[in-house]
């Protein structure tokens, strides 16, 4: 199992994986509860649109994740996925609520259809609304600081900036931006939302100072989605591991990295 080095909560739950697993897009509910298993995650999400998609019932889908999370003993995230308005948002999120038993909602609402870039107003709104309501939300956000700022004073307590547009695989687009976030935003627990395509991305987040990754094509979509479950559940850890360490700083210029002079040398 991949752990982090420390545990951490969210919303009074103590967790000790950074990782957060998608389950959109599987070949099989197979390989969908084997990478759950083998990603070590403790937080999995899902859409409600999704799960409903295709008519007016239970399309089987939800049971087979209640099951795996159940076998994990992880927590589920339902998300408003595919919403563009705050109403819809809200909606969509009381009924997974009533569906799913749980008042974690993972918050989306999308304002452009080319990018998929999270509508900052509409994000907002309901948020608000949703904490009224008694949700613990997790809003997917772009990585404006103004915008998360926004967010933290309407009640959320979590959040989720981009990487990059979902789905894009190009990783952190905007590593400035993350740190700024963390430098501004140092006791609130940041998880990278979308754009992330390969481990080595997750581990450049999490060397940042992120509190955890959230992803699912990079893994639903692999040739192997079992063994790149487990790889970013590996590189979550290693990313968490070497900020806690201390990763060094970046030199504009070569330092040798064994002195010839002016050092001591204790020989034994």
């Amino acid at each position: 199992m991949n752990q982090a080095s420390h545990p951490w909560t969210l919303y009074g739950i103590e967790l000790t994986s950074r990782f957060l697993l998608g389950t959109a897009g599987y070949p099989s509910p197979q390989v969908l509860a084997q990478s759950i298993a083998e990603s070590g995650t403790q937080i999995v999400t899902v859409g409600l649109k999704r799960t409903l998609g295709s008519g007016a019932g239970d399309n089987g889908f939800i049971a087979i994740i209640q099951g795996a999370v159940r076998e994990r003993g992880a927590r589920l995230l339902p998300n408003t996925a595919g919403c563009r308005t705050a109403r819809e948002a809200v909606t969509l999120a009381q009924m997974a609520r009533e569906l799913y038993g749980t008042a974690w909602i993972k918050l989306e609402v999308i304002g452009d259809e080319h990018t998929l870039q999270p509508d900052p107003w509409g994000t907002v709104e309901a948020a608000a609304e949703l904490v009224r309501d008694g949700f613990q939300v997790f809003p997917y956000c772009t990585d404006d600081l103004v915008t998360c700022q926004r967010l933290l004073d309407v009640g959320c307590e979590v959040l989720m900036p981009w990487g990059a547009p979902i789905g894009s695989g190009q990783g952190l687009i905007n590593p400035f931006a993350l740190r700024t976030l963390r430098a501004r935003l140092p006791g609130v627990p940041l998880i990278v939302d979308a754009g992330i395509g390969a481990p080595s991305h997750a581990a450049q987040a999490m060397e940042l100072g992120m509190d955890a990754v959230l992803l699912n094509s990079a893994v639903s979509q692999a040739v192997d989605p079992v063994r790149m479950a487990r790889a970013f559940g590996q590189a979550v850890e290693a990313g968490r591991g070497a900020f806690e360490a201390g990763v060094m700083a970046p030199q504009s210029m070569a330092v040798a990295s064994t002195p010839v002079s002016g050092q001591p040398f204790l020989i034994g």
